[in-house]
């Protein structure tokens, strides 16, 4: 704000004069006031991109930590991709409303304020010539910010529908690539991607359509204060420096008013990506600790379901219903049933990846829902039919549930899941890097990664989901064979996927349409149960 005073007295006092010292005093001081701005635009600019950075920083940490504890019916309904784009596009914009905008707009309101001041101070009527304008402004601005906040959320979610088409297919190109759908998957994302660009097209044409006629309007202003103040001139009411501080006054006084549009769009934007974040941050955690509950003691294993129904949320139809059964400790209890029995969903319930929505679990005659998760579930040892391993180690995906375990331990329990003799034949034994969702490894080799991951954690229940289902025969019979010693004394729930299973369970729950309507051994059930015989004839 001191330059056009500055630029006025060395026009009027110093060249209007003669005076050359002036000027020579004068032209040093605009030095040091652009160095004296250098540097406190330095420091606001390293200021607020920490600022900004820490932000995102803690956004970003937030809620991770709440995807960790949301529950798996909340997973069950939202879209890989659509989360990745709140964590990274969404983020971003906050953060740099925050870095930027924010310090935009408080600075753009002190030079609005400072600014009107000194205009009215120095010529009044030009002042309220030049004010006349900002009504209209304001209303254009209002307009444009009204129009700019449901279509960057458009924008946002497009981007998001976009990464999950992408996420999609890099996960299953194996599939893509063996049914030939690569035109289809091209034209697919073609799709997606062209309603994002018309979307972010339709974005730019609001600032295209409302930012030119804010310019025209504030140049008539400045148009009509140049004839009015150059009248002023001619009549020797002002002088021409005057004339000249009161335009680079009016330039300082336009250019907060067009920041803070700017302001107002990043806001906008940043808004509606706040909304989606909070839509994550403020989601219900189903499953979590109740105030009153305690960490659970080492259990024997008895494990029994009283009157148990589970329905999936938003869903009107029962998965199960009316379940109950009870499993003394060390039992192997094998479950069998045709698809979408339910036998996955029991499995579940066990370790509270969902409550039930009627009934009781208990382990040992304490309620599940009374229990510490962390106790719980530190106690179930889980082999889930679709395997997932992580970058790393192989060591260190077979520690995963226990990061402290040593190496002779993980090797142990390589041996005991048949998965030793195969790792040692990699090039770099334990030590070997697993590609991203253990790409490079066979489903059977996998499968025996994630066995022996439960096994180290040496459970007292250990819940097998089809675990050997990618195991040929031969690698089966090995895994049976050293699982025997293994299961002795643990309660073992297995889905059973083979014959075998059957014949060696001391129960076996056969479910139909998501009721229990038998229980026993194979042998009991093979002679009184004719549903049971129908599904031994057809699935094995």
């Amino acid at each position: 704000l001191l330059v056009p005073q500055i630029i006025r007295s060395l026009i009027d006092t110093g060249i209007g004069q003669k005076n050359f010292r002036y000027v020579l005093f004068l032209s040093l001081l605009l030095i040091v006031v652009a160095v004296v701005r250098g540097v406190f635009n330095f420091l606001q600019g390293y200021w607020s991109e920490l600022t900004s950075q820490g932000v995102a920083y803690d956004l970003r940490n937030n809620i991770f930590n709440k995807l960790q504890k949301l529950s798996f019916s909340y997973h069950d309904r939202a879209q890989t991709g659509n989360l990745m784009t709140r964590m990274t596009s969404d983020v971003e914009l906050v953060r740099m409303f925050t870095g930027t905008g924010l310090i935009q707009m408080i600075s753009a309101f002190v030079m609005l304020i400072g600014t009107l001041v000194i205009l009215f101070r120095m010529n009044w009527y030009l002042t309220l010539i030049f004010v006349g304008m900002l009504p209209i402004i304001g209303v254009i601005f209002f307009l444009f910010v009204r129009y700019i906040l449901p279509l960057s959320k458009e924008v946002q979610e497009r981007l998001g529908v976009l990464n999950t088409t992408l996420q999609e297919n890099l996960a299953g190109v194996r599939v893509v690539k063996a049914f030939s759908r690569e035109a289809y998957e091209t034209e697919r994302y073609l799709k997606q991607n062209r309603e994002l660009m018309q979307s972010n097209v339709a974005l730019m044409t609001i600032f295209a359509r409302y930012f030119p006629t804010i310019f025209f309007v504030a140049n008539a202003a400045i148009a009509i204060v140049l004839w009015t103040g150059g009248i002023q001139v001619m009549q020797k009411q002002m002088t021409i420096g005057e004339l000249i501080a009161f335009i680079s006054y009016q330039g300082f006084f336009l250019m907060p008013v067009f920041m803070l549009g700017m302001v107002g769009s990043s806001m906008s934007r940043a808004e509606a990506s706040a909304q989606r974040l909070f839509e994550i941050i403020d989601a219900d955690i189903e499953i979590s600790d109740l105030p009153e509950a305690f960490p659970m003691p080492t259990v024997n294993g008895r494990v029994s379901f009283e009157q148990v129904g589970f329905r999936y949320r938003g869903s009107s139809q029962d998965v199960i219903r009316n379940i109950t059964f009870q499993v003394e400790a060390g039992q192997l209890t094998a479950i069998l049933g045709h698809t979408g029995a339910g036998k996955s969903t029991i499995i579940n319930l066990i370790p509270r990846f969902y409550d039930p929505t009627q009934g009781v679990i208990r382990i040992d005659d304490m309620d599940i829902k009374k229990v510490t998760l962390h106790s719980l579930r530190a106690q179930i040892g889980i082999v889930l039919q679709d395997t997932t391993l992580f970058s790393g180690t192989i060591q260190e995906n077979i520690a995963y549930g226990c990061p402290d375990a040593s190496l002779v331990s993980v090797m142990q329990a390589a041996r005991v899941a048949q998965a030793d003799e195969f790792i040692r034949n990699l090039p770099q034994g334990y030590e070997t890097i697993i590609g991203e969702r253990g790409v490079g490894l066979s489903g059977g080799q996998r499968q025996r990664l994630a066995i022996a991951r439960a096994i180290l954690l040496n459970p007292r229940i250990l819940i097998m989901d089809d675990s050997t289902s990618s195991v040929d025969a031969e690698t089966d019979f090995l895994i049976q064979q050293a699982l025997e010693k293994l299961l002795q004394g643990r309660t073992t729930f297995i889905i059973a996927q083979r014959l075998s299973t059957l014949r060696k369970a001391d129960q076996i729950l056969l479910l139909d349409h998501g009721q229990l309507i038998a229980k026993g051994t194979h042998s009991e059930l093979l002679q009184t149960n004719e549903t049971y015989a129908e599904i031994l004839q057809t699935q094995f």
